[in-house]
């Protein structure tokens, strides 16, 4: 099958979407399938065996140009699968320039403030909208009641969040973020605070905050104040590999964000074998069952008395990183490109279906 993946923002920019996207694409073609992925970021034609095409854009927004290539070249893929957040003109441009195409929603919208998707569905055309969790599934449904909104996880190979064999460390407690406010780390500074008072003083714990982002300045400074930097450590933006050294000498994974769509962060932590502790509000949740995986909370006072009482127990802890080191979850990148295919396939078929009855 010829599957275009386009997204407004791809490697060699950082982050959830970029990094999800490319290993959708290197697993898809893996599979056997063809695949080109279509975004605005600068860089290189290519992105290891993944062919890119990058669009000419000004302010985030495609040029004419841009557009006119856009839709040249979408004609000779198959499927368009485009991946949106909060804001993509592009993802949403070739949705709609496509005969057969998909939209999958990465970023969980706020309930406070509403998010048009009614708009852009009405924009977009035939296009199958499809969430990285139901926790999104569920807010897209809520603006589209007369249409069908399917479940497209991202995915994870836990073999490679494994292959680090765990060491002899102090306790220790690690989250992994953009430092940006959507994702909290100001809380977390201050969940923490909570946890080292909460936890016997004896106990030299260590917390690592992993990740570069506006915030970044503004939590280093306000580490040094609150005489947190003995025992906090802001390494910035980190490999995957060094990720994975650091999760092989830690205990728990924090997930802070009130509007996490999915984690896959908390999901690779997970998959290391540390037990996680998220916010029961986001898609985290799907792969994360209270007192197996990890806990889920409502808040940041029972997130810091959780992971206190964690600390302290060390039987549920071994209990939980010996389940989470030997349990592989749903969302293995096996299923889920059988999934995505699956989706692939139904949405074709539809198109084709469409064409014949209006030929």
């Amino acid at each position: 099958m010829r599957v275009a993946l386009v997204s407004d923002c791809y490697l060699p920019r950082l982050g959830g979407i970029e990094l999800q996207v490319h290993d959708l694409a290197v697993q898809l073609i893996r599979a056997g399938h063809q695949v080109t992925v279509f975004t605005l970021t600068d860089g290189p034609p290519s992105a290891g065996d993944v062919p890119v095409v990058r669009l000419p854009s000004l302010t985030g927004m495609p040029l004419p140009v841009a557009v006119e290539r856009l839709r040249y070249e979408l004609a000779g893929f198959d499927v368009v699968h485009s991946h949106s957040s909060l804001v993509s003109p592009l993802a949403w441009r070739a949705a709609r320039m496509a005969r057969t195409a998909l939209i999958t929603m990465h970023s969980l919208p706020g309930s406070t403030m509403p998010w048009p998707v009614a708009q852009i569905d009405r924009y977009a055309g035939n296009a199958q909208w499809t969430a990285v969790s139901e926790t999104v599934a569920n807010r897209l449904r809520r603006s589209l009641p007369k249409g069908s909104v399917k479940v497209l996880h991202n995915g994870v190979d836990p073999a490679a969040w494994r292959a680090t064999a765990r060491t002899e460390h102090r306790p220790t407690i690690v989250s992994t973020m953009r430092l940006a406010r959507r994702k909290r780390p100001d809380a977390l500074l201050r969940t923490l605070e909570k946890i080292r008072e909460l936890t016997p003083s004896a106990v030299d714990l260590r917390a690592v905050i992993v990740g570069a982002g506006p915030r970044e300045r503004a939590l280093a400074t306000e580490v040094r104040r609150s005489g947190m930097a003995s025992w906090v450590d802001l390494p910035g933006r980190l490999t995957r590999y060094e990720i994975q050294a650091l999760y092989a000498s830690a205990d728990v994974y924090l997930a802070p964000a009130e509007l996490e769509s999915f984690g896959v962060a908390a999901l690779e932590a997970r998959c290391a074998g540390l037990p996680v502790v998220a916010m029961a509000s986001g898609g985290v949740r799907e792969f994360i069952r209270p007192g197996i995986e990890g806990f889920l909370v409502h808040d940041d006072t029972e997130m810091a008395r959780t992971v206190a009482a964690l600390l302290s127990n060390s039987t549920v802890l071994e209990r939980m990183q010996a389940h989470n080191q030997n349990t592989d979850p749903v969302m293995t990148w096996e299923r889920v490109i059988t999934q995505h295919v699956a989706a692939y396939t139904a949405q074709l078929a539809l198109s084709e279906r469409s064409l014949a009855s209006t030929a």
